[in-house]
């Protein structure tokens, strides 16, 4: 098997995260200009004349018709050159010329984001293809359009489409690269507990390098099994896990988090968060869900902390409830959560809480039950 981080994610993927970027109002630091030189850059060098259109749509951005006009024109003729082959093969060649001529068609339909043709061209494509690996691949490449134009109502359609040729004919390599499409897609619906399932199931056979790396592959499936494997699990999957140990580390603050909550180093783990955080919020799958992931992780630590504090004495108690005020004591929802775990007799930080109770807002202090 090829290096997986030595494959080129396909460009129109790293497009999307680019637009992602540029559409954001919560990532400090960006650069908007640069963002949308590069942006530009990569829609005129690949002659994505649709794409264009669509994009300067949605972000307003002034439309250059000499720039589309010469797109356009430029795509018409490669047309005309792939139509002239298929035409040749249909009349001189065999059904195997006749289907590698359709392919080149589609993939370019595809390349320069047109949909609904490229749709309608890969659809005509795999009517004369037999093989259940070459129909997934072209499930795959629709896949990977759709979410160009983050639309995810036609990648669940996909999907199943993909699942179906999988199960009929698919072999292991297509089969493991479906789970990482469907991990992407339950990610990207909040379903954590099922994307870090199919993200571990396919680490140690990943092949699927054009949707992204093998590092973000392990990041994404440590980040969903934080919030969603149980102490035991998480041991057993992630932490012990020699193909996601040889490569997190890559990932510091990640590293940091996951040693840090199985350790019950609390303190380390919400330093480290904070890092985490950044990344969710910096990806285009998980940064829909920063607000929620950010409170189910704390709710993780949380309740691994507090069955342990009623072992404990009162003195170590107060030490470790203390301890998680203090650290998260900037984030009003840790802060009303500690407010609610004192208020149970489960936390004995008056000293810390009562000063800074009535110092939060109004909407914040009504959530303190």
């Amino acid at each position: 098997m090829a290096d997986p981080e030595s494959e080129k994610q396909d460009f129109r993927l790293e497009l999307a995260q680019q637009v992602f970027l540029y559409r954001s109002t919560d990532i400090a630091g960006l650069d908007k200009a640069q963002l949308q030189e590069q942006i530009l850059q990569t829609i005129f060098s690949k002659g994505l004349a649709p794409y264009y259109e669509h994009i300067c749509g949605e972000l307003g951005w002034e439309l250059q018709q000499s720039k589309l006009q010469e797109m356009q024109a430029s795509n018409a003729k490669q047309l005309e050159d792939l139509a002239a082959k298929i035409k040749d093969a249909e009349e001189n060649l065999g059904e195997t010329e006749v289907r590698d001529a359709l392919h080149a068609r589609a993939t370019f339909l595809g390349d320069t984001g047109d949909c609904e043709a490229a749709a309608a061209a890969y659809k005509e494509t795999e009517d004369k293809t037999a093989s259940g690996a070459s129909k997934a691949d072209m499930v795959f490449a629709q896949i990977r359009l759709a979410i160009l134009y983050q639309d995810w109502h036609c990648v669940k359609r996909l999907l199943l489409r993909a699942k179906t040729i999988c199960e009929a004919g698919g072999d292991w390599e297509h089969k493991n690269k479906l789970k990482v499409y469907e991990g992407v897609a339950a990610m990207y619906s909040r379903d954590f507990k099922r994307a870090a399932e199919l993200l571990l199931d396919s680490i140690a056979t990943f092949t699927t390098s054009e949707l992204f790396s093998y590092t973000s592959c392990v990041s994404y499936a440590v980040a969903s099994s934080l919030i969603s494997l149980d102490r035991v699990s998480l041991k057993a999957r992630v932490v012990d896990s020699p193909e996601i140990r040889s490569v997190i580390g890559r990932v510091p603050a990640l590293e940091a988090c996951l040693n840090a909550l199985y350790d019950c180093a609390y303190r380390e783990f919400f330093r480290a968060l904070l890092g985490v955080i950044d990344v969710i919020r910096g990806d285009m799958y998980t940064h829909p869900h920063v607000r929620y992931y950010m409170r189910e992780v704390r709710l993780v630590a949380y309740n691994q902390v507090s069955p342990a504090m009623e072992r404990v004495g009162t003195h170590s108690r107060h030490s470790v409830t203390r301890l998680l005020c203090m650290v998260c004591v900037s984030c009003t929802d840790s802060l009303v959560l500690c407010i609610n775990l004192w208020k149970l007799g489960r936390c004995e930080c008056t000293p810390v809480l009562q000063p800074q109770r009535h110092m939060l807002p109004v909407h914040v202090r009504q959530r303190v039950r």
